[in-house]
């Protein structure tokens, strides 16, 4: 039987941890029994910086139960960089799933997925069927940035977030990609492989709250954009062409006014007329800037977690 290691990042989830302990704790008793998983397979919780009892929930736990296993970072890196201190950090094992500790994503999904990995896909991504637990705007957001991402140019699997297994081979293929700037849902097909989905139904939040609110929905869809397009940098040198012939049609406007005799309106076109191309050379500046600031962090290197302390990892 094939070794499992699911990846559980946990953040603030004092709450939800009992819930999602007892509900990963049957599920992974069923798959042992059924001989679908080896009986060496672990969950493996990783606190990603709680500032709650988050960590003492999961030490609790992995002291006394050896199919748990715990991750503790030296600091908050991120939801991306608690994924993959699971992932590279979490032990050895033949096949690796990642998933939310709030468990809205079907963790009953897993059996499908190792099944669908000894058929031979490498890659499993679990897609959600339908939204219907989201609001309207929450609806209309989301199809909005995987429609936005699609123009450009970043191939990045529909209505998929973090839920998905991935073979050794395949984890070990993504450790190549050496960039700081994270976006995995990005990162993951890049790497190739068989894959395939399997499609579920999402649930509400059972316990705590959310750890995604529209700010930081906004700052992860902007991170995935400038991470995998240069789009809007050529956006910004066709505002500038547009904005060049613009000026000379005005120019010639002017000229034009000037020669017939005609009387212009001084002081409104030419606030009018600073207004807009200030707004253009800021917005341009402030792309540019991004991408700036992103080759700045890459050139650091930084660590993209930094583990603490580990416990039950073999």
């Amino acid at each position: 039987m094939k070794k499992l290691i699911v990846v559980m990042p946990c953040y603030n989830e004092e709450e939800m941890l009992p819930i999602s302990i007892k509900k990963m704790s049957e599920l992974m008793k069923e798959m042992i029994a059924s001989k679908l998983i080896a009986e060496n397979s672990q969950v493996c919780l990783v606190n990603d910086g709680s500032s709650d009892k988050t960590w003492e929930i999961i030490s609790e736990i992995a002291t006394k139960n050896k199919m748990f296993a715990g991750i503790n970072l030296s600091r908050n890196f991120g939801h991306q960089g608690a994924l993959l201190a699971g992932l590279y950090g979490g032990g050895d094992a033949d096949m690796y799933v990642t998933i939310d500790a709030d468990l809205q994503d079907n963790p009953e999904c897993i059996k499908e997925m190792v099944e669908k990995h000894n058929q031979g896909f490498e890659i499993v991504y679990g897609v959600r069927d339908k939204r219907t637990t989201d609001t309207f705007f929450k609806k209309w957001t989301a199809l909005c940035f995987y429609k936005l991402m699609s123009l450009l140019g970043v191939n990045i699997v529909y209505n998929h977030a973090d839920f998905r297994l991935m073979s050794k081979r395949a984890v070990a293929t993504m450790k190549q990609f050496g960039e700081h700037n994270l976006f995995l849902r990005a990162i993951v097909p890049l790497v190739g492989y068989k894959s395939c989905n399997v499609y579920y139904d999402r649930v509400a939040r059972v316990a705590g709250e959310s750890k995604y609110p529209l700010k930081k929905m906004l700052v992860f869809a902007w991170n995935g954009i400038t991470s995998f397009s240069i789009v809007p940098l050529r956006l910004v040198t066709l505002i500038g062409i547009l904005t060049c012939i613009f000026s000379v049609v005005l120019l010639l406007y002017t000229f034009y006014r000037y020669f017939t005799g005609g009387v212009m309106p001084g002081w409104t076109s030419l606030i009018t007329v600073i207004t807009f191309f200030s707004g253009v050379i800021l917005l341009s500046l402030g792309i540019i800037g991004e991408y700036m600031g992103r080759v700045f962090t890459e050139v650091k290197a930084r660590p993209l977690y930094i583990i603490d302390e580990k416990i039950n990892l073999e």
